[in-house]
């Protein structure tokens, strides 16, 4: 009986100098806490605790079966330090509370120069949160929200508040309230991303200079809303099949100054709709099969329209609440090419009509007076109202195109991959929120 005593103590004294610290490598945050600034962390392909916070340059790696996730009572993932790389893992259950002065996240960024790639986040109030914190890099993270039906009650995508000049690239979100929210954020660049089935798919409240480079929007109730946003940079995106109560693929709020280049406008409720707006130039975008191809308000004034394709729409422009000053459809003689709306003669071949594209409507003033217009647009019983009142004389000029375009529009070939790619998107999603 000594014996074993004796060896229990001896047993006891040699625990106590050599500790083998029983799950020390599973405690994640103590192996960032120990690692020297600018180390490399390769995780292994299993589950992780959260909450971490990470005060050091270092480098997290994982596998396609790591993933970290949080109690949901905080963030996730913390970064308070420049120089970090978060890759390959998922990241998961974040705080869900809408009451919390903190905005939680699944990894929120509170300083510059920190780079966030290959990641999938799912079951947290917002995906990627970037705190005043600049120059970061987002790319190739996929985001699912919650999904419909419960918008309301989670956060965006990726979220941007007092953030400069970061780069969000090959994202894809889906389900989440907004899917990229900018407050306060300039000379942000965002290509390549892929949103669906949220309110707005992007989101711009007093966010400047920003560049929006072909991106896709579908499904959403909103493609992109621009609210109180100079100078902004929108070229080559895809806003197809944003469709709902007022919804639209691009919304215009008080913002000024911006440039709108070689998008695609397809089968919306609204293609494109603004209110007190000014000095826009919207030129070479391809607008078709909306519901409403324009529709902008007396308030908005000083708009350019030329090098458009806006055809197919059961209504091309429809101006509500005015007629707005100095909006022209036009530049240097280039005005729009109008498909078969209005049947244009060009007898000296040179590409412009010989004639105005003029339309006029009655509908504004429904338009005006209820919503409810939307829904009957399409119906045998608008297109009797119309001529009805073009016979009375009650109509009124939504725009004259003095130098329309007469000619094919290439970009019709835009349309079956989109389609397929909504198709091809849809069935992706579906499959994997099927293995959640």
């Amino acid at each position: 009986m000594k014996k074993i005593l004796s060896l229990l103590v001896f047993s006891a004294i040699i625990l106590g100098l050599n500790p083998s610290r029983p799950g020390a490598t599973e405690n994640l945050q103590m192996m960032i806490d120990e690692a020297t600034p600018g180390a490399t962390i390769q995780l292994e392909g299993k589950t992780y605790e959260g909450n971490l916070s990470i005060d050091k340059p270092l480098i997290l790696i994982g596998t396609d079966d790591t993933i970290i996730r949080g109690d949901a009572t905080g963030n996730v993932i913390s970064v308070h330090a420049e120089g970090v790389t978060i890759e390959n893992l998922t990241v998961e259950n974040s705080s869900m509370s809408r009451n919390s002065p903190e905005e939680y996240a699944a990894i929120k960024v509170y300083e510059n120069g920190n780079t966030l790639r290959h990641l999938t986040i799912q079951d947290s109030f917002h995906g990627i949160y970037l705190s005043q914190a600049h120059e970061n890099t987002v790319d190739h993270v996929t985001v699912f929200g919650v999904g419909d039906g419960t918008i309301a009650a989670q956060g965006n995508g990726i979220h941007i508040y007092y953030s400069n000049n970061n780069y969000l690239s090959n994202n894809t979100i889906e389900g989440t309230r907004d899917g990229m929210y900018f407050d306060y954020a300039n000379g942000n660049i965002s290509v390549n991303n892929q949103i669906s089935r949220t309110r707005y798919g992007l989101h711009y409240m007093y966010s400047h200079r920003n560049e929006f480079k072909n991106n896709i929007f579908t499904l959403n109730t909103g493609g992109a809303a621009i609210m109180l946003s100079d100078e902004l940079k929108l070229e080559n995106n895809q806003f197809i099949f944003n469709y709902g109560h007022r919804s639209f693929g691009l919304f215009l709020l008080d913002s000024n100054d911006n440039e709108i280049v070689n998008n695609t406008f397809y089968m919306n409720q609204r293609g494109l709709y603004m209110d007190q707006a000014t000095r826009n130039m919207i030129r070479n975008n391809y607008i078709h099969q909306n519901q409403i191809g324009i529709e902008f308000w007396g308030s908005s004034n000083e708009q350019t329209f030329t090098e458009n394709y806006i055809a197919d729409n059961t209504l091309p422009v429809i101006t509500v609440g005015g007629m707005g000053i100095n909006n022209v459809w036009s530049k240097d003689g280039i005005g729009n090419n109008w498909g078969s709306t209005f049947p244009l003669l060009d007898l000296d071949q040179d590409g412009i009509g010989d004639g105005s594209a003029v339309y006029q409507s009655s509908l504004y003033e429904l338009i005006e007076e209820s919503e409810l217009t939307y829904f009957f647009l399409k119906s045998p019983a608008i297109a009797i109202y119309e001529k009805m009142n073009a016979l009375l004389n009650n109509t009124k000029v939504m725009f004259e195109d003095e130098y329309p375009l007469v000619g094919t529009q290439s970009k019709q070939s835009f349309i079956w991959p989109a389609l397929l790619l909504i198709i091809g998107l849809t069935i992706l999603f579906r499959k994997k929120l099927g293995k959640r």
